[in-house]
């Protein structure tokens, strides 16, 4: 299911920079994971709703499709785009994080949200659905959030109970032993995976892990004017992980090649042969276009190699304009002639043609 960025943020769609950046600050401060009664899961969605509402290009493609397509937003293992901290330019960049977080680094360690597997997939598409766009529906088998009980891994009508092994912590202290001594260090319990909590009952479909393996039907919205060896990226579409957060599904397209149309940006180019009379004398020729049949005329003394210009007939820009068909004119020479048309051609050549 797509993300409501500006519900996640609290703002409306018209919602101008200023208030997305005022929303995002409020909220990091409420939901940062090292502040008590902070939530990880909800901050790395603030996070991601801000570096897309933030960000024209993407917001742009979010509005009009429902997520964000292209580029390579590879976030770290705690699932966060760093891409959102860069410097000049960057998404946070009027942002002081300093300001907003200094409050929560103590100095000791910070808890990471744990991260399910990425996942990546080819998928090739035909010339005409990279113009126009499409959907596709992909079945996946990968290891999926239990849908019996939604990921708590507690038997449906039963609660969660505090670990005994951990004592709630979620965390254990191990000591090993070695030539040079015993050490002592803090790990995660693995009883609970660190959430310091346990089924009372397990889920019978998924045995208290609260993810499985199974098959998947994803769909795919591949946009309009998309390029061969763009990637798609579909947010929390990955592997699940036991008590953390889904990872990213990365769909590379392929665009198959056409025997007419080829493309130039926004634009689409293609050939046409005409004969040397419509060449001298102007004419009317009628071609396919990817958006069906049209007639293009041929002005009077057209040179070899000349473009024609056929205006909105190219690749959508942003869901709005389209760029244009350019028509290469190949003059198709004859290789034989009869007596007749060689009579005709050297009256020609006596007026200076």
């Amino acid at each position: 299911m797509t993300k409501n960025y500006y519900n996640i943020l609290g703002v409306n769609k018209k919602a101008s920079k200023e208030e997305i950046k005022k929303a995002f600050r409020r909220l990091a401060h409420k939901h940062h994971p090292d502040k008590k009664g902070g939530n990880e899961v909800k901050f790395k969605e603030i996070n991601e709703a801000y570096q897309v509402l933030s960000d024209d290009k993407k917001r742009t493609e979010y509005d009009s499709y429902g997520q964000v397509f292209g580029g390579s937003p590879f976030g770290d293992a705690s699932g966060f785009d760093h891409s959102g901290f860069r410097g000049a330019g960057g998404g946070f960049e009027d942002i002081d994080l300093g300001d907003i977080f200094s409050e929560f680094f103590g100095g000791g360690r910070r808890s990471r949200v744990k991260r399910g597997r990425d996942i990546s997939v080819d998928l090739k598409i035909s010339f005409e659905e990279s113009v126009f766009g499409t959907e596709r529906k992909v079945l996946l088998n990968k290891i999926s959030t239990c849908g019996t009980c939604q990921g708590s891994g507690a038997k449906t009508g039963t609660s969660l109970k505090k670990c005994e092994k951990c004592g709630g912590g979620g965390s254990v202290r191990e000591m090993k032993r070695s030539i040079f001594g015993t050490f002592t260090s803090v790990v995660e319990c693995g009883a609970c995976q660190g959430a310091g909590e346990i089924p009372k009952e397990p889920c019978k479909e998924c045995m208290g892990a609260g993810v499985l393996k199974k098959q998947e039907e994803v769909t795919i919205k591949i946009p309009a004017g998309i390029e061969n060896g763009e990637m798609i990226r579909l947010s929390g579409g990955g592997e699940a992980i036991p008590r953390g957060v889904a990872g990213d599904l990365y769909i590379k397209i392929y665009v198959s090649t056409h025997p007419v149309f080829k493309r130039s940006g926004n634009d689409l180019l293609m050939n046409l042969n005409i004969k040397l009379t419509d060449a001298l004398l102007g004419s009317e020729y009628a071609i396919t276009t990817l958006d069906g049949n049209l007639k293009l005329k041929i002005p009077k003394g057209t040179l070899f190699g000349e473009t024609l210009r056929i205006r909105g007939k190219g690749i959508p820009v942003g869901g709005k304009k389209r760029g244009d068909l350019l028509v290469k004119l190949n003059i198709k020479m004859p290789t034989k002639l009869s007596r007749k048309a060689e009579k005709l051609i050297k009256e020609l050549g006596g007026e200076g043609v």
